[in-house]
Formats: structure tokens, sequence, C-alpha cells
């Protein structure tokens, strides 16, 4: 029998995977290019088989991105403002591959204003109060501040574990201050603006010390070092609009509960 676990695809990940990954490809009918929608259909088929069964999950769901504008965009107008458009050969794939989810049994999640992470990260908490663990296919750093005694990652590829001893590899911190070092660090892919100056090794050292980012901002006074003294009293405001930015919402209107996330068996006529 299946035991009760949840798995949650991100599926902004699977699709930039399958499209970067594999050559271009169009179906000869019309030209349409279908290059990701069946290097997504490939990884997801490959999941689904590989966890069928006895150990298996019980339950499935892939989410995605409902468009660029988010809550965050509102916090700060700069955010992911510098990252350029989805490729033209990419944007006719996205319904195709929606409807591909659904074809395979799976239920295709996404919230208009939120991003698929503040979604993964809502079902992720209302699963373990349901007594569900949770696995998170990805290997997006913002989602390791998910992670916890009942919440894994498993990177999508190599289906290698993303753990508690994982993320204090990456950030040199444990799971509850992802977001404090993050915070600090900042993020230039989402234009996240952080500390100046502050890297992860430094804001590791910084919240081993203090032990969270506010009494790290409190005690900023303290610091011996003068650049990293000024970069945290000058950037205060600055480094709480990051952690503002970085932090995922786990508390957003869930589209569906989570029994429709039962695994069921693809619709072959549909595929």
């Amino acid at each position: 029998m299946s035991r009760k676990c949840l798995v949650l695809v991100d599926g902004s990940g699977y699709i930039f995977r399958a499209y970067h990954g594999l050559p271009p490809l169009t179906r000869k009918s019309d030209g349409l290019p279908v290059g990701a929608v069946s290097g997504f259909c490939n990884m997801l088929y490959k999941l689904i088989k590989e966890n069928r069964g006895d150990g298996g999950p019980s339950h499935l769901a892939v989410i995605f991105d409902a468009g660029s504008k988010t809550f965050r965009n509102d916090l700060y107008e700069a955010y992911k403002a510098h990252r350029p458009p989805a490729p033209e050969d990419l944007i006719p794939q996205f319904p195709l591959i929606r409807e591909a989810t659904i074809a395979f049994g799976v239920p295709s999640v996404e919230l208009p204003g939120f991003e698929a992470d503040d979604l993964i990260a809502t079902y992720a908490r209302m699963a373990v109060e349901q007594d569900f663990d949770v696995t998170i296919v990805s290997s997006d750093k913002d989602l390791m501040q998910l992670v916890n005694d009942r919440v894994t990652m498993m990177e999508p590829v190599k289906a290698v574990t993303i753990g508690r001893e994982q993320v204090y590899e990456k950030f040199g911190v444990p799971p509850e201050l992802v977001v404090d070092a993050q915070a600090l660090i900042g993020d230039t892919a989402d234009n996240v603006p952080g500390a100046p100056g502050i890297g992860v090794k430094t804001a590791a050292q910084l919240l081993a010390e203090y032990g969270n980012l506010d009494a790290l901002l409190d005690r900023a006074h303290e610091i011996k070092q003068p650049k990293r003294r000024e970069a945290l009293t000058e950037f205060r405001d600055q480094i709480l609009l990051s952690r503002e930015l970085v932090k995922l919402r786990d508390d957003v209107p869930p589209p569906f509960d989570i029994d429709s996330f039962a695994l069921k068996d693809p619709n072959a006529d549909d595929l």
C-alpha cells in the first residue's frame, strides 16, 4: 500500500530543464514547437513510473507559475524585473504542457498573484498538518527553507535527496535560517538586493554568532569590521525588504484540496 506521502513537482523547473536540455523539436503536422512538451512528458512519466507501487507516494501534483506579476512586485517593483521574457518558441508550449499534465492524471495547479513556490509552501504545510510526508521535486534553492523532518526535496534529474544536511552544505545554516541568510546574501537572479558585500560564508558566520537576522540587525553596532557594520546599519531596510521577498507564503488560498491529488491512472486516450 502506498504510504501517505505528497509529491509536489516544481512545474517551471521541469519546463525549463526540458527546454534547455533537449534539441528543438517541431510537430510535423503544423510546425508547432513541442520539444519542451516532449521533455516534460518524459520526465513526468519517469517520475510516475519509478514511484508507483509499494513505498511510493499516495498523492502527486504539478505546481506552475500563473504569470510573471505577483504580490512581490507590489513590495518591490524591481523584483525579477531584469529577467528576459520566455523564448518565443516556448510560449505556445505552456498550455500544451498543462494539458499533458492533466492527461497523465496529475492535477495542474496554479494561482494568479502568487509564485508556484508559495503554493508549494502552502501545500507542504497543509500536508504535514494532515500527517503526510512531503517530497518537493526541485533543485530550486528558494524552496530549501521548507525542508524539515517531514519535508524533503529531490533533485529532478539525479533523484538526489535534499534534506537538512544538504541545505546546511549549501547555505552554512539550517533550513530554519535560510530566509535570514538569503535576506543578507540577496539574489541577483531574482533582483533581491540583500546586504552589499555579504556572501554565503559571511552570512552564515553572522547568523551563527547572533542567532537570527533580527538579533543581528539589533546588535549590528557591536560588529568590529567597519564594512560589515556599515552594510548592516545603513542597509537595514533593504535587508528587511529582501527577507519579505525571499520568504515563501504558506497561507495562500489553495485552489484544490490535497485529497484531489490522489494518484490516478493516466488518460490513455488524451495522451
